[in-house]
C-alpha cells in the first residue's frame, strides 16, 4: 500500500480490491461526515446510510491504511482487561454495559460478513489464548471463570488438548473462546467499504482533513481540495490520527507490532499445525500471535518494528521460535513481512470523546480493533440517529489527556522488543 510492502504485507497481496474512490473536490453536503476509513468509520457509515442518512467518508490515505489493514486478524471478544476488573475501572453500569457489548461484538462482525457477502477468509472456529507456565494457566483459568459467570462459551483446555489443537507441546493449557474467530483484516475493511458504497456512502480517499469550522448548527470539514458541510462529525482516526484530531494519537502510547507470513505449508504440516484454524496468542508479557490463512501460510507476529536493526533481529527470532514451537516445520521461508502500531491507553480500555457539539468518536482499541471497531461504529450510528441517548452509550465521555513520558515509552517498547527477541528462543 502506497508502494510500501512492509505496511500491509500479505493482506495487501491477497485482499480483493477496494472500491474505486477519488480525492474530495469541491463543496459537498451531508448529514454526517466520517473521518477515517478503518473499521469504526466504515461500520458507522454503513449503518447510517442503511438508515437513510447522507454520509461522506474522508480517508487521508487508503481504505484500511491504519490498524485495520495491518493486524493479525483475530476477531476477539472483550478487551485485555479481566472482565471482573471493568466495573472497578468504569463503574458497575458502564463496566457491565461494555462487557456485554464487546462480548457479543464478534457476532456482529460475522453477521456483517454474511449479510454483505464479504470475501475475507472468515473462520468461525474460535481462538486459543495459550498459557505459558503455571502463571499463564492461572491467568486463563481466572479469565474463563469470569467470562463463564456471564454466560460466555469459553472452555479451559488441558495441556494435551492444547497440544493436539495447536501442534505444539509448549503450553500448559489454553482458553478456547467460541465467540471468536479469524479473518483477512484488509479484505474485511475493503468489504465494508464496498457495502457502504452500495448503501449510498460517498467515500473519498487521499483526502486528509486539515481544518474544521462551526457555522451555526453545522460543521464544515476542509481538505486541501474541497470541503464537506454536515450536521455531525464522527472522528474515527484512532492511533493514526493527524490534523485537527492529532490529540487522539497523542493520548495513546504506540506499541509497534509486526507479522511475518511463511510460504504455504505442505498438506502434512497443515494437518499437524492449527488443523482447526483457530487464532492463537500467548500469555507472555511480550506476546506472540499466530494463525493460518486459507492458503496454508502461517502468520506469526509479536511486538517490534521491522526497521533498522529490528528487521534482522525480529526475523531471526521468528525463525528460532517457530522451530522451537513446531520442530516438524524445519527451516521456514517468509513470503511477506509487515508492521504497524497499536495505540495503548493508560488503562488498556477504549475511550469515548465528545470533541465539540455533534463531534464524537471512539478510540484506543489496544490491539482489539476488529470487533470493537465494528460494534462501536454501529453504536455511533445509533446515537446520531437518535436511537441511543448519550447516557446509554457503552463508555462515559472522558476528556483528552496525554500520558506522561509517552515518547520515552514508545522508544523503550521498540528497543526493548529488540533486546528481548535477540536473546529469546536461543536454547
Amino acid at each position: 500500500m502506497l508502494n510500501d510492502p512492509r505496511s500491509h504485507g500479505l493482506w495487501e497481496k491477497t485482499a480483493p480490491p477496494a472500491p474505486v474512490t477519488s480525492h474530495l473536490q469541491g463543496n459537498v453536503t451531508a448529514d454526517v461526515v466520517v473521518v477515517g476509513g478503518g473499521y469504526t468509520g466504515l461500520s458507522s457509515s454503513l449503518h447510517l446510510a442503511e438508515a437513510g442518512s447522507r454520509v461522506v467518508l474522508l480517508e487521508a490515505k487508503e481504505i484500511g491504511f491504519g490498524g485495520a489493514g495491518r493486524n493479525v486478524g483475530l476477531i476477539n471478544a472483550g478487551m485485555w482487561v479481566m472482565p471482573d476488573d471493568l466495573p472497578g475501572v468504569l463503574g458497575p453500569v458502564y463496566g457491565e454495559r461494555l462487557l456485554d457489548l464487546l462480548g457479543n461484538a464478534p457476532k456482529l462482525v460475522m453477521e456483517l460478513i454474511d449479510r454483505h457477502g464479504i470475501a475475507c477468509e472468515l473462520e468461525r472456529n474460535g481462538t486459543l489464548h495459550v498459557a505459558v507456565g503455571a502463571d499463564g494457566l492461572k491467568e486463563i483459568e481466572d479469565r474463563a471463570k469470569q467470562w463463564g459467570a456471564r454466560g460466555a462459551p469459553v472452555t479451559v483446555l488441558d495441556a494435551a488438548e492444547t497440544a493436539r489443537r495447536v501442534g505444539s507441546d509448549a503450553y500448559t493449557g489454553a482458553l478456547l473462546d467460541m465467540r471468536a474467530g479469524t479473518l483477512q483484516p484488509l479484505a474485511y475493511a475493503r468489504g465494508l467499504a464496498h457495502a457502504a458504497v452500495k448503501a449510498g456512502v460517498e467515500i473519498h480517499t487521499s483526502s486528509p482533513v486539515i481544518a474544521t469550522e462551526r457555522n451555526g448548527d453545522r460543521w464544515t470539514v476542509k481538505t486541501g481540495s474541497g470541503q464537506v458541510t454536515a450536521d455531525w462529525i464522527i472522528v474515527a482516526t484512532d492511533a493514526y490520527s493527524t490534523g485537527p484530531w492529532k490529540q487522539v494519537r497523542n493520548e495513546q502510547v504506540h506499541l509497534p507490532y509486526f507479522n511475518l507470513a511463511t510460504t504455504p505449508l505442505s498438506d502434512n504440516l497443515r494437518k499437524s499445525i492449527l488443523a482447526g484454524r483457530e487464532g492463537v496468542w500467548d500469555t507472555k508479557e511480550i506476546l506472540s500471535s499466530y494463525r493460518m490463512d486459507q492458503a496454508g501460510r502461517l502468520v506469526f507476529g509479536s511486538v517490534g518494528a521491522l526497521r533498522n536493526s529490528g528487521l534482522a533481529i525480529h526475523k531471526a527470532w521468528a525463525r528460532r521460535s517457530l522451530k522451537k514451537l513446531f520442530p516438524q516445520i524445519g527451516d521456514v521461508e517468509f513470503e511477506c513481512e509487515w508492521y504497524g502500531k497499536i495505540g495503548m491507553t493508560d488503562n488498556a480500555l477504549p475511550r469515548l470523546h465528545k470533541f465539540a457539539p455533534n463531534v464524537i468518536g471512539f478510540s484506543g482499541y489496544n490491539g482489539r480493533g476488529i470487533a470493537p471497531g465494528s460494534v462501536f461504529g454501529r453504536t455511533l450510528a445509533q446515537h446520531i440517529l437518535g436511537q441511543l441517548a448519550e447516557s446509554d452509550l457503552p463508555l462515559p465521555l472522558t476528556p483528552l489527556a496525554e500520558p506522561s513520558f509517552r515518547a520515552v515509552k514508545e522508544l523503550w517498547y521498540e528497543a526493548g522488543a529488540q533486546v528481548a527477541h535477540f536473546a529469546d528462543a536461543r536454547f
